[in-house]
């Protein structure tokens, strides 16, 4: 990892592998860090969060995942941030002295979602007992409402944020409200947070506002090609900017009405990089072979501006 480094481009939210009886699998996780940084020019990952199924492993295993990304990416990747959100204050707790522990660049947690908070103060409450137990490693906020249904604005979350949490560099935003991330990035220039936008198949929406960077599963296996729409986008080449992300949204609207979650993202992630994701964690189950045949065949006639 390269310390003091600000987090910004490109953030893989990483996949879980796992064997086909559904046990975890790191013994690949280092063919998987070589192949998005060789392959997809990405070197940034974002750790047992959503696509990762963080919410459906245990915390040992959370624990031997973040390890081996951490030990992985030594001297490979930028930033390795993880994961410590739960539904459960002191497994938050443990997972955050862990990943500091263990020289994570930083620790992202998601709202609880079953006892939910129901104002700004309860929020901040709750991160602030999480982060408080890495004092030295910097906090992200992984704002998701459409999966935790706590709808909190994080404009108005942020006010003031600093004085709670001293750690805290910004926001995983996996929202498609984009009046609160422009009024969140308005507001907070001065601060130079990192603002992450989620929705890949808007990320150039969010881009024009002023987001840092993005996290997101795409990027496991369309990371080049989003990387050649940020440099188009920084280059103010707009038109070529639209084609790459209309070209994303293409692939990403079929599979959607196919049916489109981790599951089939692991799926795609395995026929693309060759690397055997395995299958989901129930209640999620395995992409069906059609899914996967008419997924590829997808992506493999989309023609990229770069030719390929």
């Amino acid at each position: 990892m390269t310390p003091g480094k600000k987090l910004q481009g490109l953030v893989a939210a990483t996949i879980t592998p796992m064997t086909p009886d559904g046990q975890i699998n790191p013994s690949v996780i280092r063919q998987y860090v070589d192949y998005l940084v060789s392959e997809q020019n990405v070197k940034n990952v974002f750790v047992n969060g959503t696509t990762g199924e963080g919410l459906s492993l245990s915390i040992q295993e959370r624990k031997q995942l973040a390890e081996e990304w951490v030990c992985q990416g030594k001297d490979k990747l930028d930033h390795v941030i993880i994961h410590v959100g739960a539904l459960s204050l002191p497994e938050c707790q443990e997972l955050a002295r862990h990943a500091a522990a263990i020289g994570a660049s930083g620790i992202a947690v998601i709202a609880p979602f079953f006892f939910k908070p129901t104002n700004k103060d309860e929020l901040i409450a709750f991160l602030q007992k999480v982060a408080s137990e890495a004092p030295a490693v910097p906090f992200y906020y992984y704002h998701i409402p459409p999966l935790t249904g706590v709808k909190i604005r994080v404009e108005e979350l942020l006010d003031g944020i600093k004085e709670w949490i001293p750690t805290f560099q910004g926001v995983k935003f996996s929202d498609t409200d984009l009046l609160d991330l422009a009024q969140c990035i308005n507001k907070n220039e001065r601060e130079q947070f990192a603002f992450l936008y989620g929705v890949d198949e808007q990320l150039l929406s969010a881009l024009a506002i002023g987001a840092n960077g993005a996290v997101g599963s795409t990027y496991n296996y369309l990371g080049q090609k989003t990387n050649l729409m940020l440099q188009a986008f920084a280059k103010s080449d707009l038109a070529l900017a639209r084609k790459y992300q209309f070209l994303t949204g293409e692939f990403l609207n079929f599979v959607i009405k196919l049916g489109f979650g981790v599951a089939q993202t692991k799926a795609v992630m395995t026929f693309v990089s060759g690397i055997p994701m395995g299958p989901p964690r129930l209640p999620l189950v395995d992409a069906t072979e059609e899914f996967i045949v008419e997924a590829k065949a997808k992506l493999d006639s989309i023609v990229w501006p770069d030719g390929d």
